[in-house]
């Protein structure tokens, strides 16, 4: 009875590529969580999900070499790759890890941005500087990636015109940090947090 099952047409074009296609899904997003730990410098966590990527990989293309045939399974492989990358990045989206610097450019009140700024926990410095035109002041702030959108809105309710640009930054050695108090976006987040601290 059981492997009638396995040969019947429900479980051939129906069971077996929805399977391939979670499995697929699963291994590309740790596969882009992985490749977004390897840019970020965490090297303890990313040989971890690159074993369970390839592992998952395996067993899903292992299932589709058996059933060459069934060109169902290749779509599913295909529609769960695609899946994935758009999981993955969703994902670390919410995880929010890393440091990011973010370079304000404004033409007055530079100072009161800093004071802005240091008045809501976030560290900032202040440079004067010249432009094509006229004199620009400078402001660096160091921040959590996961209070990016709140610092953007401290510099939006500034000054809705001043250019500012974002970078990713792999490490700092001193600063002016909010402690993270995020609640948890994905189960067991906080116990991955945990793990790399210790690490």
């Amino acid at each position: 009875m059981e492997t009638s099952f396995f040969n019947s047409d429900i479980f051939s074009y129906g069971i077996l590529p929805l399977l391939i296609f979670l499995a697929r899904v699963c291994d590309v997003s740790i596969g882009t969580l992985r490749i977004i730990f390897v840019a970020k410098g965490k090297k303890n966590i990313a040989p971890f999900l690159g074993f369970f990527e390839v592992l998952i990989w395996i067993t899903a293309i292992s299932r589709i070499m058996q059933n060459l045939d069934n060109y169902i399974n290749y779509i599913a492989y295909a529609a769960g790759f695609a899946t994935g990358n758009f999981v993955g990045m969703i994902i670390e989206e919410r995880l929010a890890m890393g440091i990011q610097m973010i370079r304000i450019f404004t033409r007055e009140r530079g100072r009161d941005l800093v004071q802005s700024l240091n008045s809501k926990g976030y560290g900032a410095t202040f440079v004067e500087g010249y432009g094509a035109k006229e004199k620009v002041h400078l402001i660096y702030t160091i921040i959590q990636r996961n209070e990016l959108e709140n610092v953007l809105n401290i510099i939006d309710s500034f000054n809705p015109k001043a250019f500012y640009t974002i970078e990713d930054v792999r490490a700092v050695n001193e600063g002016i940090f909010l402690p993270r108090t995020r609640k948890n976006v994905i189960p067991f987040s906080n116990v991955l947090r945990e793990w790399r601290k210790g690490k």
